[in-house]
């Protein structure tokens, strides 16, 4: 058996960016799975990756004589498992844009930059769009835009061929009962599951607490909560560890974060251990009904994204105060802390500390590493050494030069 190996594309990396200053293409959820788990499921193993050298502590290359590297960003199809199961050593897929999707070598690779280079027959891969089409995690939007699909397509692989345990909850009323998935553990109490539209999957030991509506495509994470009077809209994923209350839609938790109270939050993606306080609300819809432009690491500019709808995009270990407002196509960084009144700037670097009224100051490295600490201890985590070099390298990275408010 080849070894699955997991690489960055620079130029997707940097497009995704600020949920990969922390986790590789592939750590990325959309669905149920993150795109790493997607591939370990299909193929069965469990895979490494070729990524940033500082992530490489967290995240190593388990490389030998046979490796088989597949972009991080490219969700898992039928035709292309078909493909890559049929890959000789030397051989690669391309996509028709050029995108390198596959490439089974001898080989073995320090850098993603030198997988083109390597010895190999190229074999273009053309996805019939009519048949089974690609979805390949190249802008930040494309993680909320392909959420409903991916938990569809994730739904039908983990439940294949399994019961569902029994919603015994005689106050909780289903609709379409056939699309919903109970795991072990799992608890439901007095709320409305609608899975006519998509699947409803519910994690082992998750709960979805009183007075719920939940409307599917839906997934919950395992030990994650929903929170009481919770309005769950369809297309939203919440990873596990999560606790989360209010409105939520199309939306997704990576895994480990709060939003515990009431407050809105549409077509946004929140990274992992991110606290969003009481009332935090955000703009997914701009008066004027106009594209929503979004900051682009790449270029350190705005860019448009070609959609009306676009919410927030919060890296890893972010905190959000009471009531605070997002605007419309929001970007912030890693381990920023913003509080205050108005509508926050529309790009927020990562170590920020304040708030559009109060202005920002830099976040004080060793009072952001205490907070990520006690985050992990509040889940009975430990946040070790390899964590601490991970938080301190971007860090170094950020240090005020791209900071515009």
């Amino acid at each position: 058996m080849s070894n699955l190996i997991l690489f960055d594309d620079a130029a997707i990396r940097t497009s995704l960016l600020p949920f990969t200053f922390t986790r590789p293409v592939a750590g990325i959820r959309i669905g149920i799975r993150t795109l790493a788990e997607k591939w370990g499921d299909i193929l069965g193993q469990t895979p490494s990756y070729l990524t940033e050298p500082y992530l490489q502590a967290r995240f190593p290359q388990q490389a030998g004589s046979d490796n088989l590297y597949v972009n991080g960003a490219v969700c898992p199809t039928t035709v292309l498992v078909e493909r890559l199961d049929s890959l000789q050593i030397g051989e690669s897929l391309i996509a028709s844009s050029g995108l390198l999707l596959a490439l089974r070598t001898e080989h073995t690779a320090t850098d993603a930059s030198q997988l083109p280079a390597l010895p190999q027959h190229t074999h273009t891969f053309v996805a019939n769009p009519g048949a089974d089409p690609l979805t390949i995690v190249r802008h930040l939007w494309d993680i909320f835009v392909n959420n409903g699909d991916q938990i569809r397509a994730d739904y039908a692989r983990i439940t294949a061929g399994r019961a569902s345990a029994p919603l015994t909850d005689p106050f909780t009323r289903c609709y379409a009962p056939e699309n919903i998935f109970i795991e072990p553990g799992a608890t439901v109490r007095a709320s409305i599951l609608n899975a006519e539209g998509g699947p409803i999957y519910i994690g082992r030991d998750a709960t979805i607490s009183e007075g719920s509506v939940v409307i599917g495509p839906f997934a919950l994470g395992e030990d994650s909560t929903v929170n009481w009077g919770a309005k769950m809209r369809s297309n939203t994923t919440i990873g596990p560890g999560c606790k989360v209350g209010g409105e939520v839609g199309n939306s997704i938790f990576f895994g480990y974060s709060n939003k515990a109270h009431d407050g809105f939050l549409g077509n946004s993606v929140v990274g992992e251990w991110c606290n969003l306080g009481a009332n935090v609300n955000n703009s997914n819809l701009k008066n004027d009904y106009s594209n929503v432009k979004l900051h682009s690491y790449a270029t350190g500019q705005l860019e448009d994204t070609g959609r009306i709808f676009c919410g927030l995009m919060m890296g890893d270990f972010t905190k959000a105060g009471i009531s605070t407002m997002f605007n419309t196509g929001t970007v912030v960084g890693v381990s920023a802390n913003v509080y205050g009144g108005g509508f926050q700037p529309k790009h927020i670097p990562s170590f920020s500390w304040g708030g559009a009224d109060t202005g920002f100051a830099t976040y004080r490295i060793e009072k952001a590493l205490q907070v990520a600490r006690e985050a992990f201890s509040r889940r009975n985590r430990a946040f070790d050494d390899v964590d601490e070099t991970m938080l301190r390298t971007i860090y170094a990275l950020s240090d005020g030069s791209d900071r515009s408010y």
